[in-house]
């Protein structure tokens, strides 16, 4: 099965700017969506981002939309979040997973693959 590995969090301060890296074991990358969820302590998974196969779509949550940008690099099979002015509130463990299909929208049941995630905390 596939396994992914999130990176790039840690503690930064509200205003600051984190790139999350998820690398991806197999080579089946380039044929699948990618997204990125987060979860904060006593709150359900959150859907943050997800781009389709070859990059060329992407969707954005309700959530910092104007904030978050997910791309992907194939032919290194690295799945990216930019994150621009960060808020307090974006506070979380970030996931990235892996779906099936080509396309992928914000329901977890659509991926098939997480990573552990990557914890990022956003100071006042």
């Amino acid at each position: 099965q596939v396994q992914l590995v999130e990176s790039g969090g840690g503690l930064v301060q509200a205003g600051d700017s984190l790139r999350l890296s998820c690398t991806s074991s197999g080579r089946a990358f380039s044929t699948r969506a990618m997204a990125w969820f987060r979860l904060t302590p006593g709150k359900e998974r959150e859907f943050v981002a997800s781009v389709n196969a070859n990059g060329g779509r992407a969707y954005t949550g309700n959530s910092g939309e104007d904030r978050f940008t997910i791309f992907r690099d194939n032919a290194s099979n690295t799945l990216y979040l930019q994150i621009n002015s960060l808020k307090p509130e974006d506070t979380a463990v970030y996931y990235c997973a892996a779906a099936l299909t080509q396309y992928g929208g914000p329901a977890r049941g659509e991926y098939l693959y997480w990573g552990q995630g990557t914890q990022v905390t956003v100071s006042s």
